[in-house]
């Protein structure tokens, strides 16, 4: 029983984290005019500052250096850490070009590409196994986005670099045992130095967007609206298995699909209805599969 209540518990940090995720294309919108670039220096500096503030709000300072100490004679660790750091700020800057240069549907088929490779390394890597009814799920969900994928008439670059990174993001987060606050605040510390150093000539030559302004509020924001969701998702990943938190991401590109078309403007074909149809006929499948497993394992308690 104690499984199964860290399994729900994770499902709901996940959850939480992929409905923040949908909705933060409304956040990037407010500073739609600032470069990709200088929006994701801007956020990793304060999703660091934020981390930091955290862990001494919660008085953990004196255990974070201890874990900064060990991961520095880490090899793993090391390597680890400083992929997923180097990784996500990737993943960040694809996202926030996606939203700002009207693509939020770009982002939104990326985040639908992401489940399908992040199945594929827990297959692979994690030897994690499926029921017929979870691979008819996989199938329907491959059949969805290929579609999508298809139709969209060339390769979409950015959908794909922002799968690809997430996926990788979320085995790394996975295999690296690490604990979620500090993980956040070493992965951000790793690339803050660029970052700053970028800021301070952005700055320096009178073309930074910081100041004491509404944009300048805004880009301080960038730690929360990017701290509080990567937070959530490390202590979810670490609770249920690799191939659902993949299909808890269809939230995320659900909710932008949603705002692209409905607040932005953006079309919705009937491409994008057979997939979307496609996709949620996948996710009833694995959820209903997901029930009875989670049914049997009380009986058997």
């Amino acid at each position: 029983m104690l499984g199964l209540s860290n399994e729900r518990l994770g499902i709901l940090y996940a959850s939480g984290a992929y409905l923040l995720w949908g909705f933060l294309p409304l956040y990037w919108k407010l500073v739609d005019h600032v470069p990709a670039w200088e929006i994701l220096a801007h956020r990793i500096i304060w999703s660091f500052v934020f981390m930091i503030l955290l862990i001494v709000t919660i008085r953990r300072w004196h255990l974070f250096l201890e874990e900064c100490k060990q991961i520095m004679f880490n090899k793993k660790k090391l390597f680890g850490i400083t992929a997923a750091g180097l990784i996500i700020s990737l993943n960040w800057v694809i996202f926030i070009w996606a939203v700002n240069s009207d693509r939020v549907l770009d982002a939104s088929l990326g985040y639908y590409i992401n489940p399908l490779i992040s199945i594929f390394f827990g297959f692979i890597f994690l030897k994690e196994r499926f029921t017929k009814i979870q691979w008819t799920a996989i199938a329907l969900v491959f059949i969805g986005v290929f579609y999508m994928t298809y139709n969209f008439g060339s390769v979409p670059w950015a959908a794909l670099g922002m799968a690809v990174t997430f996926a990788l993001y979320g085995l790394l987060k996975k295999t690296v045992d690490l604990n979620a606050i500090f993980g956040l605040a070493i992965e951000t510390l790793i690339v803050t130095p660029v970052a700053l150093v970028y800021v301070f000539l952005l700055e320096s030559n009178g073309t930074g967007a910081m100041g004491f302004s509404f944009e300048g509020l805004i880009l301080i924001g960038t730690g929360l609206a990017t701290a509080l969701p990567l937070l959530l998702f490390g202590q979810g990943a670490k609770r249920i298995p690799l191939s659902l938190v993949g299909f808890l991401q269809y939230f995320a590109p659900t909710i932008m699909l949603l705002l692209g078309v409905f607040l932005f403007g953006e079309s919705f074909t009937q491409v994008h209805a057979i997939t979307f149809t496609l996709i949620w006929l996948g996710l009833i499948l694995y959820s209903y599969e997901r029930f009875l497993h989670i049914r049997k394992m009380k009986t058997v308690g």
